[in-house]
């Protein structure tokens, strides 16, 4: 079994590795799909957790490899992008008043940034189909070196991102904490720690 922590040197280290990532993903793929026909919003959080989070571990050992090169300049055709859009409408009316939330794109650049889970699980969908589809036409270097290329500038940010928002969710049903308490409460807070502070006499 190939290192996660490794670069694949030879061929058939390669190919286990390309395997392995493939398999993760089509296993994503197929449950997101899946969550989002059922339409069962209470089981949906817990199941995007576990999905984003297994989905997010085959992303961090392509991160963790040095950069993949494909063979070609350009990427090879692979033919039109899956239809999935009914898969984003699907999960909007699913996850309903919880599909609009904010996050930091950048940490060090920490811009609050407004999103939706269903368009970022959209997104992230559309980046791991594409190096499937690189993939199953026996395209394993450009299959490798898309998948990482857009963990690191796309899915990967949003995959932490929405699994962040799922889990606050989660946290804010098992700690029975109601949202509009907590948003009054922070925003006190915030005005608080915004005034100066008068040094003791």
């Amino acid at each position: 079994m190939t290192d996660p922590g490794r670069q694949p040197h030879t061929a058939v280290e390669h190919e286990e590795f390309a395997l392995q990532i493939a398999d993760q993903i089509e296993s994503f793929l197929l449950s997101l799909r899946a969550i989002a026909r059922e339409g069962n919003g209470a089981r949906a959080v817990s199941l995007l957790l576990l999905e984003i989070s297994q989905v997010l571990l085959a992303g961090a050992r392509l991160g963790a490899q040095n950069d993949f090169e494909p063979r070609e300049e350009y990427q090879p055709d692979v033919g039109p992008e899956a239809d999935i859009d009914e898969m984003r409408l699907r999960l909007a009316e699913m996850l309903d008043s919880i599909d609009t939330y904010s996050f930091v794109f950048d940490p060090y650049l920490p811009d609050v940034v407004q999103s939706k889970l269903s368009d970022d699980l959209t997104s992230i969908a559309t980046d791991l189909d594409n190096g499937l589809r690189h993939y199953r036409l026996g395209n394993v270097e450009e299959a490798l070196w898309w998948w990482q290329f857009s963990y690191v500038s796309n899915w990967g940010n949003l995959a932490g991102a929405a699994l962040n928002a799922l889990l606050t969710v989660v946290a804010h049903d098992r700690f029975d904490t109601d949202f509009e308490e907590t948003v009054e409460a922070l925003t006190v807070t915030s005005e608080m720690l915004a005034e100066p502070i008068e040094p003791p006499r």
